[in-house]
């Protein structure tokens, strides 16, 4: 049994990819796309169609309502081949705007459900800033369940639980980097790998609180480097993973254990802790790396947002 099938065992296995003719060949239960990813994936040409006929089909309407139209169409399409649920994510630049995001993830929703598709088979990805949290606790009472993306602090794991989210996706691979980078030629790849990786520390961290405390949200890691950070994380309630590594683990042979147990969490010694708007925002301040790369990824995330914004406009 390939390393792959092993962790499926363990973990629900999700493709992180927009590139829904990749999908079949690695079987996962979910998928995540996210502006990058689409980005990426609508400059293809096999994918030339699919965004000429969401673009024709929505002429004269608002860009933003033919941006959510290429994103659905996409969502549509990875539906078609995997049997569980596709994350489509509200515009990052409406990462501070609550209301703005509540009007948006609604209407994704509305677009899916027209199309057929039950809102249980879509997750709407939000940005974990304060703001981004308070509108999916919205949505979430109104039964549009929501993954919390761009998560890089315990503060911001414990306002989604709070929150009630359905699922958070915080980045392993991410906050990976940025520990080497500020570590510079200190660096030691060796001791920081696996377990000791400082990505997979947080994940770990904000799981086994979870499972202590019977918290419902699932955590997803997400933003993968390597195969080793991965394995450190098997037993995970999810993973999502890019085609490129779901190849590498397809194609290993390791024998895989459980990394993450419930009874191992069960019996770890923890305080409950809580964050109103005021100790979020000192926490999420007080830690370097989670303040930079948030606000990294939604600049990055902003920025692609654009581009697709351009591709649609050109083809329209």
């Amino acid at each position: 049994m390939n390393t792959l099938e092993q962790l499926k065992r363990l973990t629900t296995v999700v493709a992180d990819t927009g590139d829904f003719k990749q999908l079949a060949q690695y079987a996962p239960q979910d998928a995540t796309t996210n502006p990058s990813l689409i980005l990426k994936a609508v400059q293809k040409p096999e994918y030339a169609p699919l965004l000429s006929k969401a673009v024709q089909a929505n002429r004269g309407q608002p860009l933003p309502a033919q941006v959510d139209a290429v994103l659905v169409a996409f969502g549509l399409e990875i539906l078609k081949v995997i049997p569980g649920r596709v994350s489509t994510e509200v515009d990052a630049r409406l990462s501070f705007d609550t209301q703005a995001s509540v009007l948006r993830a609604r209407q994704i929703i509305q677009r899916y459900e027209t199309a057929g598709i039950a809102r249980e088979r879509v997750l709407i990805k939000i940005a974990s800033t304060w703001e981004g949290i308070q509108a999916a606790r919205i949505l979430q009472a109104e039964g549009i369940f929501c993954n919390l993306t761009l998560l890089f602090g315990f503060c911001q794991a414990i306002a989604c639980a709070d929150a009630k989210v359905t699922l958070i996706s915080p980045f392993v691979g991410r906050i990976y980097d940025w520990y080497k980078k500020s570590a510079g030629t200190a660096w030691v790849e060796g001791d920081s790998a696996g377990a000791n990786d400082p990505g997979v520390i947080s994940v770990s961290a904000i799981w086994n609180y979870y499972k202590h405390f019977d918290i419902k949200t699932e955590v997803m890691g997400a933003s993968f480097r390597n195969l080793g950070q991965i394995l450190a994380l098997a037993g995970c309630d999810l993973l999502t993973i890019s085609p490129e590594l779901l190849a590498e683990l397809q194609s290993a042979n390791l024998q895989l254990a459980p990394a993450l147990t419930l009874s191992a969490a069960k019996q770890q010694s923890l305080a409950a802790v809580s964050f109103d708007e005021a100790a979020f925002r000192a926490a999420l301040n007080a830690d370097a790396m989670a303040t930079e790369k948030l606000a990294e990824g939604i600049r990055v995330f902003a920025k692609d947002a654009a581009g697709l914004d351009l591709l649609i406009q050109q083809a329209s």
